[in-house]
């Protein structure tokens, strides 16, 4: 039956199609490997990782219910386990202890139910149902959202997909662009995949925008709106390549504020006119910044608030916002916090394998998608190529001087030379005038179905990729959490996040008390003794929580494993 496998009759009751899942049942057991895992239960649960699931997940009958699944899949990803591939060399007994099975599902296996539970709709109404909750739950977080898109990169052969710039690599490459929604603290909200993207402004008017709208909680009434024409239902923070006035007054006309920085802007200040102000970050760190704002009639379109950031080095940073309420310091503090969401990429990338291919089937295009023409591209790379051509023999001409005495033969080497580059820079010009004439007759998009069949290009298929990225989001927020409760009582508060990676991966005890309707949780020692206490603290407030054990009467007991 396969390495593992000891309840030989639930799995030949499966195998005949008489059982609906395997029961939850839990053993003693010593040296569990990645038994730390558990310690995250309750705040995955907290998350919402089994709350909708019988709403919206099902799976044939067999032995593997969903709640093992989103358990299994959630564990992989505390425990860096970034694919599924990964858990070929991992020991399935022990695995399945973690769960109450007797081993986990093979590869092949997890795929399949993977292939089951991942159809797009479903998974999107899952996850747009948790995201609204996330929002609800923290309203004053929902109020002040970070939007930023990602790129991942595609080195597949399966479909052309169109090349992006990728600013961590500074290079422009295949891939699709993930527009994330985040919160203050870098927590994410929700993510809208586009393999073919007109830019930030286009897709927060269409499909961000739309949604904020309906999903965050608490926003003002028509009427408190009316009475007060400053106020704003809640606020979006994006970098430059948002900057738009006319966006920034569509998006104030329906009466939400906007943070970015401001392109082009101009001289600097009298640095007369900054002064010290100390601020308050989303986690409660205090820091001092130098600050001075003006009212700016920006683009001949709307009144915005500018303020400026003095830097120890002379510079002056340029935010602008139509927050009318907020204070200065504020205001400059979530602009700058930013970067909470740019360390939400790179930690999810480095440690959950944010931009992995899940999958290799692709999805057809609407017909309507309006791509870049290829022979417009074409034309446009001419053009450059010419004009890079004429721009180096134009200065060739101007660097071409007669040197020394004047000698009939230099003179008539010279007058050859200029001659020569003369009608090479007309035939240069006469080329470069008729490419632009030819693109002047070529459409710069055109739709997917103007394409030629060979060139038409299709998206990468997304059921399986939303809803693994959606574990993992629950994940990530759960391991937040649980740094929360350990950042109080750490001197470096950045190492809260590397004593929950140690704890995951450490090895537990397990021993399930029917009677008494308790599982306990033994956690073996940690390096030093200064992180044991730490876990102590932490288990007390894990405790607290009397989590059960889903799919079991046991409540969840966690300590050291010598106390």
């Amino acid at each position: 039956m396969g390495m593992g496998c000891t309840r030989v009759l639930d799995r030949v009751a499966a195998a005949l199609g008489s059982l609906e899942a395997a029961p939850v049942e839990f053993e003693a057991a010593q040296d569990v490997p990645w038994g730390g895992v558990l310690w995250a239960l309750p705040a995955l649960l907290a998350n919402g990782l089994l709350r909708h699931s019988p709403k919206y997940f099902h799976l044939p009958k067999g032995f593997y219910s969903v709640v093992n699944i989103f358990l299994l899949l959630a564990f992989m990803a505390l425990a860096r386990i970034k694919s599924a591939e990964g858990l070929r060399y991992c020991p399935p007994g022990e695995w399945g202890k973690l769960l109450g099975l007797d081993r986990i599902p093979e590869v092949r296996t997890l795929r399949e139910k993977l292939g089951h539970l991942s159809k797009d709709e479903q998974v999107r109404e899952w996850s747009a149902q948790l995201s609204q909750e996330w929002m609800e739950s923290d309203p004053e977080l929902a109020g002040l959202l970070y939007v930023d898109g990602h790129v991942r990169v595609y080195h597949g052969q399966q479909t052309p997909l169109p090349k992006r710039y990728v600013a961590r690599q500074r290079l422009c490459l295949r891939g699709t662009t993930d527009y994330w929604v985040n919160d203050r603290q870098g927590r994410p909200f929700f993510v809208v995949p586009a393999a073919v993207t007109p830019g930030l402004i286009e897709m927060m008017r269409t499909e961000i925008v739309p949604r904020l709208l309906r999903e965050v909680p608490h926003q003002p009434s028509p009427e408190e709106l009316a009475a007060d024409p400053y106020r704003h239902r809640f606020g979006v923070i994006f970098d430059r390549e948002g900057y738009s006035p006319a966006w920034m007054k569509e998006l104030w006309a329906q009466r939400i504020a906007c943070h970015t920085y401001r392109k082009y802007p101009g001289p600097d200040w009298p640095q007369s006119e900054f002064s010290e102000r100390t601020v308050r970050g989303p986690r409660g760190e205090e820091s001092t910044l130098k600050l001075a704002e003006r009212g700016t009639w920006l683009g001949k379109q709307l009144w915005v608030r500018e303020i400026r950031k003095l830097t120890e080095t002379g510079h002056q940073t340029a935010v602008i916002s139509t927050d009318f309420q907020s204070e200065m310091g504020q205001i400059a503090v979530q602009m700058f916090s930013r970067w909470s969401q740019e360390n939400y990429f790179k930690y999810m990338t480095e440690h959950y394998n944010l931009d992995r291919l899940v999958e290799y089937q692709t999805a057809p295009l609407a017909e309507t998608t309006r791509v870049v023409n290829p022979v417009h591209r074409k034309l446009e790379g001419q053009i450059k190529s010419q004009a890079a051509k004429l721009s180096r023999k134009k200065a060739q001409f101007g660097a071409l001087i007669l040197e020394g005495e004047l000698e009939v033969s230099p003179v008539e080497n010279y007058q050859k030379g200029k001659a020569d580059l003369q009608e090479t820079i007309e035939l240069l010009e006469k080329d470069l005038a008729s490419l632009k004439q030819q693109r002047r007759g070529v459409a710069c998009h055109i739709t997917l179905a103007e394409l030629p069949e060979k060139e038409r290009l299709a998206q990468l298929a997304g059921g399986r990729k939303h809803l693994l990225d959606t574990i993992k989001m629950m994940a990530y927020r759960a391991e937040t959490a649980m740094g929360a409760l350990l950042r109080p009582l750490l001197s470096r508060t950045e190492e809260a996040r590397s004593l929950l990676r140690e704890i995951f991966t450490t090895e537990a005890d397990l021993l399930p008390n029917e009677k008494e309707g308790t599982l306990t949780v033994s956690l073996h020692h940690l390096a030093n003794a200064a992180s044991d206490h730490l876990v102590q603290e932490l288990s007390q407030h894990l405790n607290a929580s009397e989590t059960f054990f889903p799919g079991t009467n046991l409540r969840l007991i966690y300590k050291l494993v010598s106390c």
